[in-house]
């Protein structure tokens, strides 16, 4: 397919039936209620997230297909041999493809997502090594994200924490050993922020710090100016005191700098404690 370059131009779909797959794959078509379609629409094309029902094919996107029509279907049509029913009034985009397809390699979840909707592009569903690659926020997160690779920091982005009866998303969500995580938000400027929104912030920070989590908060400055200088180092400094990564290894994994400049940052960082910059 050719594309342009348009934002978000795209979306993540969720398959947790197999009966959703077999008519994809039969007849070409794939349901969203209207009532829950994400705020970025209509796609240009679908891609699929499978769930744990799929067994050795779950946690992962395999197929894709570009959108050919889209139509508002009430549920009786499109399910007629359910018969009457609480739902059968239940209208539905009823969005039908040109052709599902199968990509090169499948793109893996690293932990099984609960996820609705994801928008994303192109030009990421293409270049995906992986599920977070796909996320398409801000180019703030993009660019935070990708420090978080490069020092091989396994992180989880737009991440849905449960607390009590409610729930928010985690710009990125870092498991650590012990029980206790971290939660890295990235935050606008500053002078955008009013009061009400300062004070939803702090609400929100205080209920999901009783769930266990850390929270750090990066403003735009600082993930454009100081990504390397100070909000990696926070992030490593903050694992490491909480014990290390969360690994499937029992051991967890701990951060020594090899960059001196990084090292110094540390140090400066964390006071008296020492680095082993030697690795």
């Amino acid at each position: 397919m050719t594309r342009r370059n348009r934002p978000s131009d795209g979306l993540i779909a969720i398959l947790n039936d197999q009966r959703d797959l077999e008519i994809l794959q039969r007849e070409g078509w794939y349901r969203i209620p209207i009532a829950s379609a994400p705020r970025r629409w209509p796609p240009r094309w679908l891609a699929f997230y499978q769930t744990k029902v799929f067994a050795e094919d779950r946690y992962a996107v395999r197929y894709y297909g570009e959108v050919e029509k889209i139509e508002r279907v009430a549920r009786s049509a499109l399910f007629p041999q359910e018969g009457p029913s609480p739902k059968a009034d239940k209208v539905y985009y009823k969005v039908s493809l040109r052709d599902l397809k199968a990509l090169p390699q499948p793109i893996f979840s690293h932990r099984p997502r609960r996820i609705v909707f994801v928008p994303t592009t192109w030009q990421k569903l293409m270049a995906a090594t992986e599920f977070n690659d796909l996320f398409d926020e801000s180019p703030l997160e993009d660019n935070l994200w990708q420090a978080l690779r490069a020092w091989d920091i396994r992180a989880e982005r737009q991440w849905r924490l449960e607390v009590g009866k409610n729930y928010f998303f985690l710009d990125f969500a870092i498991f650590c050993n012990g029980g206790r995580n971290i939660d890295v938000e990235t935050d606008g400027d500053s002078y955008h922020i009013g009061k009400e929104e300062g004070q939803r912030d702090n609400l929100r920070n205080n209920a999901v710090a009783t769930a266990g989590w850390q929270v750090l908060r990066f403003n735009t400055q600082q993930i454009r100016e100081q990504t390397v200088e100070y909000c990696v180092p926070e992030i490593l400094k903050t694992i490491n005191r909480l014990d290390g990564l969360q690994e499937e290894s029992a051991a967890p994994r701990l951060f020594y700098p090899t960059d001196g400049g990084m090292a110094q940052q540390l140090s400066l960082l964390e006071g008296s404690e020492e680095y082993d910059v030697d690795g």
